[in-house]
């Protein structure tokens, strides 16, 4: 089963230097913290504070050559756990096939943002293991811990 999903925001992770993207369910169904890159961190920013760039961003570049090609983007989907590695899914559909992109879910939330489309979450990784590693970062948070993104 899929879980309907929402950036709920970013955070920066001193400890890894990574930012962590968190997820969370829209029907309270929980949070998926996924640690990210810093370019990606920056580009999903981006989408969120609907910030125009003077020339198209990688992630815009992706969304300009789908619909340039008029393909849609239909939803992505996070859909599994391997190794500590998350994978996703962007799904397309030109009107008579859909055809499924192999994406690391930073690059798929970013294009999801971009285009507009829902966010999903297999619920088999929706598990305690991740909320438990996101408890044990959060108790130790403290205020220096926050920085900027861009």
């Amino acid at each position: 089963m899929l879980v309907a999903m929402k950036v709920e925001g970013l955070l920066f992770d001193p400890r890894s230097n990574m930012y962590i993207l968190l997820l969370k369910g829209k029907d309270d169904q929980g949070t998926l913290p996924v640690w990210i890159g810093k370019p990606e961190a920056d580009s999903i920013a981006l989408a969120l504070g609907k910030v125009a760039t003077p020339r198209p961003m990688t992630h815009d570049l992706i969304k300009n050559v789908v619909d340039g090609l008029g393909v849609k983007i239909t939803r992505v989907v996070v859909t599994e756990i391997m190794d500590n590695t998350y994978y996703a899914i962007i799904y397309l559909n030109d009107g008579k096939k859909e055809t499924l992109i192999d994406s690391r879910p930073s690059d798929a939330v970013a294009v999801a943002l971009r285009a507009n489309v829902p966010i999903y979450v297999d619920d088999r990784i929706m598990g305690a293991r991740t909320a438990d590693e996101l408890d044990e970062w959060l108790k130790n948070l403290k205020p220096e811990d926050f920085g900027n993104i861009m």
